[in-house]
C-alpha cells in the first residue's frame, strides 16, 4: 500500500469538497449514504465498516 493524501473540506450542511491526489470532487451525506461527483455510493455499516459501489462503467482492457 502506498502514501496516500486527502483533505475534505466542508461547504455545506452534509456537503463536502474532497481533494486528493486523483483532482477534486464534490461528495454529499444523506443518512448513513455518501454519494459523490465520481460516480460512487458508500454505505457506513456502522463500527468502521463501509460498503461502496461504483457507478462507473469499467474500463475496457487494451489488447
Amino acid at each position: 500500500m502506498g502514501i496516500s493524501y486527502r483533505k475534505r473540506i466542508k461547504i455545506g450542511d452534509d456537503t463536502f469538497l474532497n481533494i486528493g491526489q486523483k483532482g477534486v470532487s464534490v461528495s454529499m451525506k444523506k443518512g448513513k449514504a455518501t454519494i459523490n461527483s465520481r460516480g460512487t455510493i458508500t454505505f457506513n455499516l456502522g463500527g468502521g465498516v463501509t460498503y461502496r459501489i461504483s457507478n462507473k462503467k469499467p474500463k475496457k482492457k487494451k489488447k
